[in-house]
């Protein structure tokens, strides 16, 4: 014999009951408490063809209330404000925060939001074409100079806030380093603009080349002493001539600063044992200026056992 339907699975009913009763028990007796949050904003429905002008807030502050365990177990993400902007248009917007523009999960209740209202202004979007600008940094070595530079593309189109493209005359690179080139230079870098409002309508690196070339001026400093370096302590050694003349390369303002003393030629007997030698003559200078030449190009050394 069947039972009544409302007799059926007697137990589980009673089970379900008793674990529905100790649920609310549970929630009746636990404590309500308040919480304050900085929870992130979302921007929604924005329209199309509008541009933000100015900084937006990122968080809004938000006071909850609910019980002590759901609170306690909110997590990043669980509560969001959202704004709705698919009212917006051009000029000054004030939107107003809602408990309803905040997203909680169940049992937790919005209080408070500050601000209570965000300020916002938009401009129609706007696009024209500038031109980039290469950046170059360093000094190129000693006798040379940095020529032009160019970029390919030499030029971008922009997109942003109407008034901030009006402003835009050049698009810049990423720095490209000339330092210690004798040699054209040639890198592929990133494009990007100063004003943060603004941004590339197709982003896309560069390719800049800058020339270096001979510095223009020479000066040529004569009589300078051969100096002999890295020879041995128990060998003695003597040049001949005991002096050449070195000619410079570099700006203007590079040799007029020069004097005699900058600059040092020498030979390098490193290795070398007692006999006749002809070694090839170098030259040190300061960083602006390049050594073109040395006359002679070359020196003879005579290198003995040294007396005791």
């Amino acid at each position: 014999m069947k039972r009544p339907w409302p007799l059926r699975h007697l137990g589980l009913k009673l089970l379900s009951l008793m674990l529905a009763v100790l649920l609310w028990m549970t929630v009746a007796g636990e404590e309500t408490v308040e919480r304050g949050l900085r929870v992130p904003l979302e921007l929604q429905q924005f329209p199309s063809g509008l541009e933000i002008v100015g900084d937006v807030p990122a968080t809004v502050d938000v006071r909850v209330r609910g019980g002590s365990s759901v609170l306690s177990r909110l997590g990043a993400g669980d509560v969001v404000g959202v704004l709705d902007l698919r009212t917006a248009r051009p000029g000054q917007r004030l939107f107003t925060m809602t408990a309803e523009q905040v997203r909680v999960p169940f049992g937790v209740e919005v209080v408070q939001i500050v601000p209570a209202a965000i300020a916002m202004a938009f401009e129609q979007t706007a696009s024209r074409r500038v031109k980039v600008v290469p950046a170059v940094e360093g000094h190129p070595a000693p006798g040379y100079v940095a020529g032009a530079a160019s970029a390919d593309p030499p030029a971008v189109e922009i997109v942003g806030p109407e008034s901030a493209v009006k402003r835009a005359t050049e698009a810049m690179t990423e720095p490209v380093s000339v330092s210690g080139a004798h040699e054209p230079v040639r890198e592929v870098v990133s494009i990007g603009m100063v004003d943060p409002a603004l941004r590339l309508k197709a982003p896309r690196p560069a390719t800049v080349t800058v020339q270096i070339l001979p510095a223009p001026l020479e000066r040529t400093v004569r009589h300078r002493p051969v100096r002999l370096r890295n020879l041995a302590p128990t060998l003695s050694a003597e040049a001949t001539p005991t002096s050449v003349d070195v000619t410079l390369r570099g700006n203007r303002d590079a040799l007029n600063r020069m004097v005699p003393d900058d600059v040092m030629p020498f030979v390098d007997v490193s290795g070398l044992g007692a006999g006749d030698y002809t070694l090839t003559a170098h030259a040190s200078a300061s960083q602006d200026a390049g050594v073109v030449r040395i006359e002679p190009s070359s020196v003879k050394v005579r290198i003995t056992s040294a007396k005791r």
